[in-house]
């Protein structure tokens, strides 16, 4: 997957360089200023060299305070950078998408996309017809990483999403009765495996409620809930190098 990781050891050195000159000026102005005299060239003999009045103090604590916020500005974009590739990762495992170098450098794009074409819609023609295994309930939920992928169907539009690999798609059918819902691939053949998952979302005629969704044989469907890591388990991988 994308590496944001990488990222980590120059904004680490950036930070440690930031606190380093503003959290002491933050305490007291005077004491930096006077370790930045150490360093002068030509010292005036005056004994008020180096001393800094009031508005100078404030001003030097106005910098360093603005310093603070550019170090967490900094790990806080790390932070939703590595959240956004790792939820498009996540949901594109969990849709069954494998991992390929080059896909998965940017998985919110090559890895996991909404539906272009298909709908579900339609009916079941094939003698042997492949079971599709995993379905998201969108409505309720609203997983964050949609609002990432290309082509991302709108919470309004979808009230479930299936996850089929992109060469099977269009053979995807959703057939809706007042008993429960079924889902299968209209296709003798089964799905081959793909670097890229395809979300097809469906719009139901009335309420999911209780009906369970089904497949083949009337197999039930895996409920699954990918979603975007939360700030704090990124924040927690990004200290541990997890």
């Amino acid at each position: 997957m994308r590496n944001y990781w990488a990222l980590l050891p120059a904004i680490a050195i950036c930070v440690a360089l930031i606190l380093v000159y503003a959290v002491p000026t933050l305490i007291n102005p005077q004491w930096t200023s006077n370790v930045l005299a150490v360093f002068r060239q030509h010292p005036e003999d005056d004994d008020k060299a180096g001393k800094l009045g009031p508005k100078q103090a404030r001003s030097r604590r106005g910098l360093a305070g603005f310093l603070v916020v550019a170090a967490l500005a900094l790990i806080g974009f790390n932070v939703a950078l590595n959240r956004e590739a790792n939820g498009c990762y996540q949901a594109a495992k969990a849709w069954g998408a494998i991992d390929d170098k080059e896909k998965t450098a940017d998985p919110c794009i090559n890895m996991i996309y909404g539906a272009f074409f298909s709908d579900g819609e339609g009916g079941i023609t094939e003698d042997n017809p492949q079971p599709v295994t995993k379905y998201q309930v969108v409505q309720d939920k609203k997983p964050k990483y949609l609002r990432w992928i290309q082509n991302r169907p709108s919470y309004d539009d979808v009230d479930i999403a299936v996850g089929i690999t992109s060469n099977c798609s269009l053979d995807l059918r959703v057939i809706e009765s007042d008993e429960k819902i079924t889902v299968a691939l209209n296709t003798n053949d089964p799905c081959p495996p793909s670097n890229a998952a395809e979300l097809v979302p469906v719009k139901l005629k009335k309420p999911l409620g209780d009906r369970p969704i089904v497949t083949v044989d009337d197999k039930p469907l895996e409920q699954i809930n990918p979603d975007m890591d939360s700030w704090f388990t990124v924040l927690k991988k990004l200290a541990t190098g997890g």
